[in-house]
């Protein structure tokens, strides 16, 4: 069964912009995937869709075989977990414990099962140690961590990350690199971040005036200047794409 299907997605907001055109992706279970895209593609219009935040106008998303209803909503929101680019927007209890504790406890997990939930999820992105601490008295990247945690303690099909890698120093950057490569779960990450993407998910989708404009292994759209320029994606200066390695 597929994590993630998309299909001929359309939505225009009530004022009547046109922010999606007919969308079509499917992502395989266990996949990483990249969603690139200029500013005003349509990222977070589609993001908004994998979880009902927004309702598809036309078309259908599908996540593990359950659409996307007014009537599933509790369980998409269960099996989409979506981490927010700012973690302050996310944090907001007095504890690190009470921010993991939040999802799992509004759905019925309680006492020793509950604590097993909170402390595996903060062991699986390296944050135990900080069960106690005030969100507020951690770094930038380490809450972005304990935002990860929160999620990931609702045991999520689909991890949606917004542009993870902003406002991280390199270390902060490679050590969630590392626990993201090392979770058991589909993934989507929103970037604008190309050598993330890069490193990260062997496959990317380019986003772009609300249609899918390509799809396919990130390294080989990377490496495709004329296609990059042509939807407003720039590497960085003085970054080229490796060779591929020789089997």
């Amino acid at each position: 069964m597929n994590s993630l299907e998309v299909s001929r997605l359309a939505y225009a907001y009530p004022d009547g912009t046109q922010a999606l055109f007919g969308v079509d992706f499917t992502i395989g279970r266990g996949e990483r995937v990249a969603l690139l895209g200029p500013n005003g593609a349509g990222k977070t219009t589609l993001v908004m869709h994998l979880n009902g935040i927004l309702t598809a106008g036309h078309g259908a998303v599908t996540v593990a075989g359950t659409p996307v209803r007014k009537d599933t909503l509790k369980e998409i929101r269960q099996r989409v977990g979506l981490v927010f680019q700012d973690p302050d927007d996310q944090l907001f209890m007095p504890t690190v414990r009470d921010d993991v504790a939040f999802g799992p406890a509004n759905s019925g997990v309680a006492g020793e099962e509950l604590e097993r939930v909170v402390k595996a999820a903060l062991d699986r992105v390296g944050m135990l140690d900080a069960i106690d601490r005030p969100p507020h008295h951690l770094s930038f990247g380490q809450r972005r961590r304990v935002a990860v945690a929160t999620v990931l303690a609702m045991a999520p099909e689909i991890l949606v990350l917004d542009e993870p890698s902003s406002n991280l120093d390199p270390a902060a950057r490679r050590e969630l690199a590392e626990i993201l490569r090392s979770l058991d779960v589909t993934v989507l990450m929103v970037t604008h971040d190309l050598p993330y993407a890069l490193e990260l998910c062997d496959r990317s989708l380019i986003l772009s005036d609300g249609v899918i404009a390509a799809d396919g292994p990130t390294r080989e759209l990377l490496a495709d200047v004329e296609l990059l320029a042509a939807h407003r994606l720039e590497l960085p200066y003085g970054f080229a794409i490796p060779a591929p390695e020789r089997g």
